[in-house]
């Protein structure tokens, strides 16, 4: 996807209105620095709707708002470097280094670059542009975004209606930015000249300038006398692009978890009121269903539990109507001399008329025969004929289940029990 990129108004332009919503910030829309394919200048209100159409977001801070130091610092890993940083700039700052997010950038001549911006204008700016937080964001120095300086120090100037922004890059890992509040607009061109020779001292300064009000910058350059030290050019957001991805530093990572990105639940708002509203469609009917399955169940309960106490009035205790009117049944058979189909009589009987009439008359090779929980388990000797398949068919017609048990050393185990 592409990436968005913005040049941040200063924080002086920003204070210095009441109608910050309205202020405007020019933006670009490429997929590299040849590659742009929009660009314009947009409200900051404005701002999160073209963040939501990009992958990346890359606000280029006012070098006015960041300080670069160069620090020595000594060999450490990433981490102890972060949290070292802010000591070590201490002395250097004018605020508290923990109102300030500090990163350090590349290291040239023994150096380390350190960037310092104000913690809080920072996660403002990006709560601006982000909205809901749905894009991926980095924030460099304007100042590093310049081309670096060879034999000219490099500059641009960034007007915000009556306010004025200027940023030098005095060196390779150095530069410095400047907010102007002209008196007068007529003068503007005129004094951003003049603040932008002072900030380059010495060296020859090649300036972008809006492309609009390039004839006002040169009236200005020939008024100072001051040709042969400047030279004008128009602004373009090509090199803008090409120096931010070579930058070398990143604000926004030191604002660490405050800027993790958010989920957008503003697309998906009606899906999900629409999904509430199937669930609570299905929901409601299998509850209304349950409820009266329940009163089903409770009448029938009731009914079974009193047709049982009025059967057997002397029992105190019914859990399970249904099993215990059995067992009465069964014990009511045994005691009238009826065998049951579960009992032991009844299952061994059963299973001699059936090997009888399956294998012809001949003796089963039985090993043992044991009855449990109302099961009757045989065990056959390995050698003896087994017509399992004809012995389980004569059984079933007795409503008795015949099934083959996981053979034990020596033996072969079958299982007899009511299928009723």
């Amino acid at each position: 996807m592409s990436t968005l990129y913005l040049r941040l108004p200063s924080r002086a332009a920003f204070d210095s209105t009441a109608q910050w919503e309205a202020m405007g910030c020019p933006y670009a829309l490429a997929d590299g620095p040849g590659a742009i394919r929009q660009q314009g200048v947009a409200a900051l209100a404005q701002l999160s709707a073209l963040a939501a159409r990009a992958g990346r977001v890359v606000m280029l801070v006012a070098a006015s708002d960041v300080t670069l130091l160069r620090v020595n610092l000594p060999p450490m890993s990433a981490a102890r470097q972060r949290a070292a940083l802010p000591n070590l700039v201490e002395e250097e700052l004018i605020t508290d280094p923990a109102e300030c997010v500090v990163v350090g950038g590349a290291l040239a001549d023994g150096l380390r670059t350190v960037a310092v911006t104000q913690r809080a204008w920072l996660e403002r700016m990006a709560r601006i542009v982000l909205g809901s937080g749905h894009a991926r964001i980095a924030a460099v120095p304007a100042q590093m975004c310049l081309p670096a300086p060879n034999d000219h120090v490099h500059g641009a100037v960034l007007e915000q209606d009556a306010d004025i922004e200027i940023a030098l890059r005095t060196a390779q890992q150095e530069g410095v930015g400047l907010p102007l509040l002209p008196d007068q607009f007529s003068t503007a061109a005129r004094e951003a000249i003049e603040a932008a020779l002072t900030m380059a001292g010495d060296k020859p300064l090649q300036l972008a300038v809006p492309q609009e009000r390039l004839a006002a910058y040169q009236a200005a350059v020939a008024e100072l006398g001051a040709a042969e030290h400047v030279t004008l050019t128009t602004d373009a957001w090509g090199p803008w692009v090409a120096g931010a991805m070579t930058a070398g530093i990143d604000l926004a990572t030191g604002l660490g978890a405050a800027l993790a990105p958010k989920m957008n639940w503003r697309p998906w708002r009606w899906p999900l009121v629409l999904a509430a509203l199937l669930l609570l469609v299905n929901i409601v009917p299998l509850n209304i269903e349950w409820l009266r399955a329940k009163r089903e169940y409770d009448t029938l309960r009731a009914s079974m539990t009193q047709i049982y106490r009025s059967a057997f009035p002397n029992e105190t205790v019914v859990v399970d109507p249904i099993a215990q009117m059995r067992q009465k049944i069964a014990a009511g058979r045994r005691n009238a001399g009826q065998a049951g189909p579960e009992d032991f009589t009844a299952l061994a009987a059963a299973f001699g008329e059936a090997w009888s009439a399956a294998a012809g008359g001949n003796a089963p090779t039985i090993a043992g025969l044991e009855y449990r929980d109302r099961g009757l388990t045989i065990k056959l000797r390995p050698d003896a004929q087994v017509p399992f398949d004809k012995v389980k068919a004569a059984l079933s017609g007795r409503a008795l289940e015949l099934t083959a048990a996981p053979e034990q050393p020596g033996v072969v185990v079958w299982q007899l029990r009511s299928a009723k």
